[in-house]
């Protein structure tokens, strides 16, 4: 008789990280499964023109950049600011789902933690100084960034919790590990910090998920 490996799905760690609520899409499933080719190629070609900032941007201006019409881009969205928020949320919502598939249903907790960081810090590792002082100056974009952080560090402490459960770390305030473990990503593409690090965003949130975790294990 063989056995097939647990999946996600299956595993009680899969219920567990169900029952942590998303943030509400910017494009909802029945309109994203609408889109057309071409409306999901703009979309996808839209994150590298707001790279280089999109603050000053006009949807004439973004039209011009990509080739199409300004009633695709109004088919898509009926503002600029709607606009740039649907491709920052498809952006790291594409990344969310990369870095929930990349959860070994059959691992540790600690080290489903890290696997979970370092892919979920994709979103950060090709951040600009331009991009993100716009995102920063942005209302909007900042408290879409915040509800998705938000998210990342309730996985992050749903896995700690566990990790407590099973006696792999020793009892600890889960909800202000998950904060600073989970928030690194974000702490360093603030303008400030992304221009005085030596390594990239994600190099640096990766190194220091790391350290981070050895001391968790190390202070059992």
């Amino acid at each position: 008789m063989s056995l097939t490996p647990t999946t996600l799905a299956d595993s009680d760690l899969g219920r567990r990280l169900r029952a942590v609520p998303a943030p509400r899409p910017v494009l909802d499933r029945d309109r994203e499964a609408q889109l057309t080719d071409r409306q999901r190629e703009v979309l996808d070609g839209l994150g590298h023109l707001f790279d280089n900032g999109f603050a000053e941007l006009t949807m004439a201006g973004i039209a011009a950049h990509v080739g199409c019409s300004l009633r695709t881009l109004y088919d898509l969205a009926p503002s600029r600011d709607e606009l740039v928020l649907t491709v920052i949320d498809r952006n790291l919502r594409r990344i969310g789902r990369q870095a929930i598939g990349a959860i070994d249903p059959d691992t540790e907790p600690l080290a489903a933690i890290q696997a979970y960081l370092v892919a979920a810090n994709l979103a950060v590792a090709a951040t600009t100084p331009a991009f993100a002082r716009d995102q920063a100056a942005t209302p909007a974009t900042h408290r879409l960034a915040t509800a998705h952080s938000d998210y990342l560090v309730a996985i992050t402490q749903t896995l700690l919790d566990l990790a407590v459960d099973r006696g792999d770390i020793a009892s600890t305030d889960t909800a202000a590990v998950a904060r600073v473990v989970a928030g690194l990503g974000a702490l360093f593409v603030l303008p400030e910090n992304l221009e005085a690090i030596e390594s990239t965003p994600k190099e640096a949130a990766d190194a220091m998920v790391d350290v981070i975790l050895r001391g968790l294990t190390a202070s059992r």
